[in-house]
């Protein structure tokens, strides 16, 4: 019975642990900044930056996977080749914008249980978007109906991402 209790006690003190650096993020300089400051470039900004950024590399991916289902019999695929560095900009541009917008509101975000899912569907659209670059963008490129599959696969994750990411201030337990 008292190794339970025990470890009971030292995941209740790593949970505290948690939220002390999650609290520590929160109250940073920039954090601080970015919430509070009435400056457009502060909160309104990067949200806006991020929005800008999403629309960018999701349209252009959305463009890409129409095409390979066919969508779009006109355009060959071969070409839209040359957007990835644009759809790879937008993504880490994203990811920084991203995270300056986690850390302001870090412990609301990170203990919501949808946070966790919009980032489980933003691994999973990467990991996607990876294989059809790779398949079906290669020298020798794959079957189209693996792509199809592939295609229809980016569309959900990213639809799911941001479905996830606009429900984050509506859904899920914040803890404070």
């Amino acid at each position: 019975m008292e190794p339970v209790a025990l470890q009971d006690r030292s995941s209740g003190r790593a949970r505290e642990i948690a939220l002390e650096f999650l609290k520590a993020l929160e109250t940073s300089g920039l954090s601080v900044w970015v919430r509070e400051s009435g400056s457009l470039w502060s909160f309104p900004g990067i949200l806006l930056v991020h929005t800008y950024g999403m629309g960018i590399m999701v349209g252009v991916i959305l463009a890409i996977d129409l095409s390979i289902l066919g969508f779009v019999p006109a355009l060959p695929l071969a070409p839209l080749q040359k957007f990835f560095p644009i759809v790879w900009t937008a993504f880490w541009l994203n990811a920084v914008t991203g995270t300056i917008l986690l850390a302001a509101d870090a412990t609301t975000k990170l203990t919501n249980p949808d946070f966790g899912v919009k980032m489980a569907f933003i691994v999973l659209a990467v990991i996607n978007q990876r294989m059809i670059q790779k398949r079906l963008f290669a020298e020798k490129p794959a079957a189209p109906a693996g792509g199809k599959a592939l295609a229809w696969m980016s569309i959900v994750c990213w639809l799911g991402a941001i479905t996830a990411g606009r429900l984050l201030a509506y859904v899920g337990t914040t803890v404070k």
